[in-house]
């Protein structure tokens, strides 16, 4: 099924900063950025930091930077401002007072005394019935008199919303298709807690209301919450935005991704190296079809996004294809870029020709800029530490290999080529048995960047003292 959009959509991405921005969250923003893009609309950021307890202001900090990092950016914000501000909830509590009030006047509302440990009682009495867990209306019909007796004795009530009995509530999704719930399955819910802060549904749905959203790309966690906020924008004669519940996102066993699957934070990838095109080239496909299986950059990922691929079987994050896409980025790098890129891993004491020549040799084997660090000694130090397959490449070349490499340095210098051509006509090596112990002796490894770029990086007197070493442990 195709979808209509027109300039006029407005997007959002709605945080909690409660920590760093997992991937499924991060693919959330990804996808609601793209499809505003694509069709020339808004993208919003919102932080729903109303959870007082668990939201801290380096989280929010945090995630405003992972998502410039990822390559998105925002019409209105926290940081940028915009029509609707302020973009942050604890900052929106008097918006909230007055429509709540809006509630009140409607009778559409009252408070709830019901302690946690009753509703969790109640709630298992109802799964063991085999009935839908509500709220059973205990605090519905207390009269005046039964809600001063409650609140003398200090306690706090919640506010509940009044859901009429009765109602369909029906709405298309646009992953799922059309969406039927009746209003007798939902029970009142909580729109305010007994802390005074509003509950998800009520300032979810409201902001998104106030700000003009007109599509909602979410988990299909969120999917029963919808039925709710349709509600209360019925009751507030409010626009309702389109919906689309995503599937979730998996770790390769089928469970949902956690810590147990390794990184599973936008900060933890950025940490560990990842270029921000890789996880945009892994988060776009996940959960959602692309028409060329090729690598993306920006403009293609937005002209590629299409909501009607989104799919709704869950998607399963898995590290070699986001290592895949990783190297198609690196490759495209340039020359300048690259050595950005590494240049934290390099030491400082490096000169620019250096610098670039150690680059350009190593590139094919890094994958992120740690990757760098391992050829650095290899390059760079005095001492060579062999591996086993190293050591026995050696060996079997014997010490007279390493003489004539020794002797024929002077002509061939530096140019590899030359050294392999006339080291060959020497020893009638050939192919591995020729290559494999003059990388084991220069490197201490029988794998690794090309040999001809690093002799220069190498330099004349480390190889030549690399040979001897080689030719002494050959000869032992």
């Amino acid at each position: 099924m195709t979808h209509a959009f027109d300039s006029t959509i407005v997007t959002r991405f709605a945080p909690s900063p409660t920590g760093y921005l997992h991937l499924g969250n991060a693919r959330t923003a990804l996808f609601n950025y793209l499809v505003a893009r694509k069709y020339g609309g808004r993208f919003i950021l919102r932080v729903e930091d109303t959870d007082t307890a668990r939201s801290e202001e380096r989280h929010a900090q945090a995630l405003l930077q992972d998502l410039r990092w990822l390559g998105l950016s925002w019409e209105e914000g926290p940081d940028v401002g915009g029509a609707s501000v302020p973009y942050k909830q604890s900052e929106r509590h008097h918006i909230y007072t007055e429509w709540m009030a809006k509630l009140d006047t409607q009778g559409m509302t009252y408070p709830c005394y019901c302690s946690q440990t009753e509703l969790n009682i109640a709630r298992k009495m109802q799964i063991s019935a085999g009935q839908p867990p509500r709220y059973l209306g205990t605090c519905r019909g207390l009269t005046v008199a039964q809600r001063a007796e409650r609140e003398s004795r200090g306690i706090q009530p919640a506010i509940r919303f009044r859901v009429p009995a009765g109602k369909h509530i029906q709405f298309h999704d646009v992953v799922h298709g059309e969406q039927k719930f009746l209003s007798d399955d939902i029970g009142d819910f909580i729109v305010r807690r007994a802390d005074g802060s509003s509950a998800f549904f009520f300032s979810n749905a409201i902001d998104d209301a106030l700000m003009g959203v007109t599509l909602v790309l979410r988990g299909d966690d969120h999917l029963t919450n919808t039925p709710r906020q349709l509600m209360l924008l019925e009751a507030f004669e409010l626009p309702a935005p389109r919906y689309g519940h995503m599937a979730m996102m998996l770790g390769m066993d089928g469970s949902p991704l956690s810590k147990r699957h390794g990184s599973t934070s936008l900060h933890e990838f950025r940490d560990r190296g990842f270029l921000p095109i890789a996880l945009t080239n892994q988060l776009i496909r996940l959960g959602h079809s692309v028409a060329n299986d090729v690598w993306l950059d920006s403009a293609a990922c937005i002209r590629e996004f299409d909501p009607s691929r989104l799919g709704r079987a869950p998607a399963r994050f898995d590290e070699t294809q986001l290592r895949h896409w990783q190297k198609e980025s690196v490759v495209r790098l340039s020359v300048d870029e690259f050595q950005s890129w590494v240049l934290p891993e390099l030491p400082m004491e490096l000169d620019v020709q250096q610098r670039s020549t150690f680059c350009a040799s190593v590139r094919n084997n890094t994958e992120v800029p740690a990757d760098v660090k391992q050829w650095l000694p290899v390059v760079f130090g005095d001492q060579l530490e062999y591996s086993d397959d190293a050591t026995k490449a050696i060996r079997e070349a014997g010490s007279g290999f390493f003489t004539s490499a020794i002797e024929l340095l002077p002509r061939a210098g530096l140019e590899f080529k030359v050294l392999t051509k006339e080291l060959s006509a020497v020893t009638t090596r050939k192919g591995p048995a020729l290559f494999m112990p003059l990388r084991a002796a220069l490197t201490g490894q029988t794998h690794g960047p090309e040999l001809g770029p690093l002799l220069p990086v190498i330099g004349m007197d480390r190889i030549r003292s690399r040979f001897m070493a080689a030719g002494a442990l050959a000869g032992n």
